[in-house]
């Protein structure tokens, strides 16, 4: 293991540069430290001195996320492996380990349950554990909650009559359970079935979650046949109706009728720092089960980020690796993985992206289960009032407002290097949008690139309407525009400090007093108010932080869905559209005197002025814009 350690930024990067020559050629992990010691990435490489060069480099292509990452790095370490695989698995336990906050992880991955059956035992149980060990049992899941891993066990309770207690099972008991007399237990507790019997039973349960309904099927059918001929009609009637209910269950399961694969297939959503990741287990052409897991710091991760780091990490621990896993984009380092996957299966596995037929119609089945999944857990969200109620009081008390802040209003600004700029103005009303009193702007004055100078723009025509709102009504008139008649209970804005002091500035100058102000900057989710030279910090995860979080992301959405529109009806006009004077006649007019506008670009001006309707002057005007 190697280190290196500096708190000043360009002595940092002094000694980075030093150090990065001494860093070997050899695949490893690294992980990147913040000035508190804190690590706040674990990153794996082929070549670890080209990888970690890439950070520090002279000419950086990063995203947000990798930007915002290197400008925490005050140290960094690194661990050399033998291979490239090794790196992988290291880098995986690392993550789960300290859970460092850029990288992409499973939510609370330690607690997911599995289902163990402890075949070892003399009459195994079918229950729920949080530890999997090399003991010999047979595991499955890992199952995404307790809620997920309760309905299979329900289910396997309603189709297989394994014992449900936790006695010492002896043989000799005076009577059994319930669970006897309606038929959900074989009864081993006093006899009635030996342990080859039993054990006939727990190797249903097992085939059952392995995908081998078909198999269970035609064993049942069989027994009832025998039952049936040797005049034991209780005993035939009874597989009878398990074989039926098994039968429902199977119907429900199919989902692939032209093969008999075993697949998983995953697909996603993502939205702000988190992704819902949906999982549908195929064996043997049946869905056998589905489930959903959360990916946390996903924010600025692009699908095939999100879905390296879900297949490692899930994989990682699972019961059971398919032979072929369907996802919708490539990942990197799929060959790396791929032989990971295949050595812990014991044979090949596959990492497939179909492009067309019917796995490809089922992965998009998953992803469209993905995305409502999604959708319905914000709104579950957004719907719970005692949350939102929770938030409310949380931003009240942190940014010391003078009232509840039920009524917040956010606003972005939306441009490409000062084109088509744009604003927007997002509502929530107790913690939901009001959709109906969003509203939008087109920036009309001073240096369009300006973010500061439109965000000015923007607040002083909002809060010129609300002075006038309130002139109206105190002179009896009706106001005319309700969403700017209103009064915030707090102003939200997208951005830093500076963003905040501008805002500040229209406020003073309109005189107006008592609208609560804040702003949110991306980077570090820090919360600026004026008069506080510190910002805030929302504590993470907290429902405060999330409902300011939602707000800026909705206008922002807001804001862009705006600008495109914009840009998209500015891409269609022709450079001669903004040349005074020439309408769509004179335009039609040169066009087809000239073929084409390169060709009116290479035209003289004595030429342009000779061509129909055309002036001299206007030739000139041509000239110089086109």
């Amino acid at each position: 293991m190697a280190s290196t350690a500096d708190t000043k930024p360009a002595a940092r990067k002094r000694r980075f540069s030093s150090r990065l020559s001494a860093v070997p050629l050899s695949p490893g992990i690294y992980m990147m430290r913040a000035e508190s010691g804190e690590i706040i990435y674990v990153g794996k490489a082929s070549v670890l001195r080209n990888r970690l060069r890439s950070y520090f480099g002279a000419n950086p292509c990063h995203d947000v996320k990798t930007r915002n990452l290197v400008q925490r790095i005050a140290d960094f370490e690194y661990i050399v492996t033998e291979s490239e695989q090794e790196a992988l698995l290291l880098e995986n336990s690392l993550i789960k380990q300290h859970k460092p906050r850029y990288n992409i992880r499973l939510k609370d991955d330690k607690t997911y349950p599995y289902i163990k059956i402890d075949v070892n035992e003399p009459f195994p149980q079918v229950y729920v554990t949080r530890r999997t060990a090399n003991d010999g049992a047979r595991y499955f899941g890992p199952f995404a909650s307790a809620g997920s891993v309760r309905k299979t066990l329900a289910l396997l309770k309603r189709l297989f009559p394994y014992r449900s207690c936790t006695k010492v099972i002896t043989g000799v008991d005076d009577r059994p359970c319930l669970d006897f007399h309606i038929k959900r237990c074989v009864g081993p507790c006093i006899g009635a079935v030996d342990r080859d019997q039993y054990m006939h039973v727990i190797d249903q349960v097992v085939m059952f979650l392995e995908g081998e309904t078909r198999t269970i099927v035609k064993g049942l059918g069989d027994e009832m046949m025998v039952a049936s001929d040797a005049l034991e009609f209780e005993r035939a009637g009874a597989l009878r109706d398990q074989l039926k209910a098994i039968e429902r269950v199977y119907e429900g399961q199919k989902v692939l009728s032209m093969t008999g694969e075993n697949l998983d297939v995953i697909s996603l959503a993502s939205d702000r720092d988190e992704a819902w990741v949906e999982v549908f287990f195929v064996r043997r052409g049946n869905l056998i089960g589905r489930d959903h897991f959360i990916m946390a710091g996903a924010r600025d991760e692009g699908t095939p980020g999100i879905l390296t780091q879900f297949i490692k990490q899930f994989y990682d621990t699972a019961s059971h690796v398919p032979r072929r896993i369907l996802i919708p984009e490539e990942v990197e380092d799929s060959e790396i993985i791929e032989s990971w996957l295949s050595e812990r299966r014991g044979g090949p596995v596959n990492l497939s992206v179909p492009k067309r037929g019917e796995k490809r119609r089922l992965l998009e089945m998953v992803g469209q289960n993905a995305a409502e999944g999604l959708e319905q857990l914000k709104l579950k969200w957004l719907s719970d009032s005692d949350v939102m109620d929770a938030a409310m009081q949380q931003l009240q008390e942190e940014l010391s407002l003078p009232r509840l802040p039920q009524r917040m209003e956010c606003y972005d600004i939306s441009h490409i290097q000062g084109t088509n700029t744009v604003a927007s103005m997002v509502v929530f009303e107790d913690g939901k949008p009001k959709t109906s009193d969003y509203r939008r702007f087109k920036i009309k004055t001073h240096d369009k690139n300006d973010d500061f100078a439109s965000m000015r723009e923007v607040l002083r025509r909002r809060f010129s309407r609300l002075q006038k709102a309130v002139e109206a009504r105190e002179s009896g008139e009706e106001s005319k525009n309700d969403a700017f008649g209103i009064v915030p209970d707090l102003v939200l804005i997208d951005g830093g400090k500076g963003q905040l002091s501008s805002v500040l500035q229209v406020m003073l100058e309109l005189g107006i007093e008592g609208v609560p102000l804040a702003s949110l900057a991306k980077q570090e989710e820090e919360v600026f108010i004026p008069d506080s030279p510190e910002p805030f910090i929302l504590p993470r995860g907290s429902q405060g932080l999330f409902l300011v979080q939602r707000i800026r992301d909705e206008a922002h959405r807001f804001a862009i869905t705006f600008h495109r529109n914009l840009r998209s009806k500015s891409a269609k006009q022709s450079a001669l559209d903004l040349v005074p004077g020439i309408g769509p006649k004179r335009k039609r007019q040169l066009v087809r005197q000239f073929g084409s506008l390169k060709g009116i670009r290479e035209a003289s001006i004595d030429d342009l002025a000779a061509s129909p309707g055309m002036t001299r002057k206007l030739a000139e005007r041509v000239k110089e814009n086109v």
